[in-house]
């Protein structure tokens, strides 16, 4: 944008949806080109280290990129079934508590043991490093950072940093697990593309060249149903900051309730129900309410079960 301005008309300029974060604003169904790769080879990673973790019976914090957004964590957890699957966007605009953070993880730990499981893969993304209060994580503050000014989350391994702490919570109720932390970023960054992806990028590569030749400027390249669409670089400018609007992962959608009813974690049915609850604190060794107290506050920000319109059907 900013050298398609500088050059005044003297230089026209495209741009192609690059990142596989998928967090370009672009409509919900149209991914950007990387992403579909991204996800296929995590997926192949996350699913090897699920037959580990359940043989070994350890736990894997699995981290996967997306600074802003969660659409590559969640498509990876989801499609690979993994225990459960983290995303920024699930702990709110506001400074997130580590505490929050730590005891989710640590809620499906125990829960996972109540059921006779040792094991399990929680997928992880990146972003939701920056959504720590500062204070839960002061050492964030000597992190190099790029010329944007952003922290070189490659820098931080936030993997360990939350291995340390769900143990040492856990220890709490002398529950010892074994936690491998995974970065998984350069292999995803650097595989060689899947067919769509193949497919997509030639496409986009073609209207490119073709709306430059004939005289066109300063737009994103789309395929949307198909079709070309292109759209200039001032609607993709946030208003207020200047900057380029993030798409994130839209919490009420059916794609995210589904995938939150398959996750093992703590959820508001279980604070409901006595006797699964009774499990839970028999495993860390306290009283039924002494679990409520230290870990009901979690479901607060749950979101609601999924409703399909006119259809009545118990909460599942």
């Amino acid at each position: 944008m900013k050298l398609e301005e500088k050059s005044a008309g003297r230089i026209r300029v495209v741009h192609v949806p690059k990142t596989i974060d998928n967090d370009l604003d672009l409509p919900a169904h149209v991914d950007t080109f990387g992403f579909q790769t991204a996800r296929h080879y995590g997926v192949e990673i996350v699913k090897n280290l699920m037959v580990d973790a359940e043989t070994t019976s350890r736990w894997y914090f699995v981290i996967a990129m997306g600074r802003k957004a969660g659409h590559l964590a969640l498509g990876i957890g989801k499609a690979s079934g993994a225990t459960l699957t983290l995303v920024p966007e699930e702990f709110g605009s506001d400074r997130a508590s580590f505490k929050s953070i730590v005891d989710t993880l640590v809620g499906a730990i125990i829960k996972r043991l109540a059921s006779g499981r040792r094991d399990g893969v929680a997928v992880i993304a990146e972003g939701v490093v920056l959504d720590i209060d500062p204070s839960d994580l002061a050492s964030l503050q000597d992190v190099e950072r790029d010329a944007h000014g952003n922290a070189r989350i490659a820098e931080v391994d936030i993997g360990e940093i939350l291995k340390k702490a769900v143990t040492e919570r856990l220890k709490q109720f002398k529950i010892k697990p074994t936690i491998i932390a995974k970065n998984i970023g350069y292999e995803l960054r650097c595989a060689d593309p899947i067919p769509f992806d193949m497919e997509y990028t030639r496409d986009l590569g073609y209207c490119a060249a073709k709306y430059l030749l004939g005289g066109g400027d300063a737009v994103m390249v789309s395929m949307q149903g198909g079709h070309f669409v292109p759209i200039r670089f001032p609607e993709l400018l946030d208003p207020e900051t200047g900057r380029a609007r993030i798409r994130l992962l839209d919490l009420a959608s059916a794609r995210y309730a589904i995938a939150r009813r398959y996750m093992i974690r703590l959820r508001r049915d279980d604070f409901d129900d006595p006797h699964e609850l009774a499990k839970f604190a028999a495993v860390c060794g306290i009283s039924l309410e002494e679990f409520r107290e230290q870990f009901a506050y979690l479901i607060g920000s749950e979101p609601p079960p999924l409703r399909l319109a006119g259809i009545s059907a118990p909460d599942v």
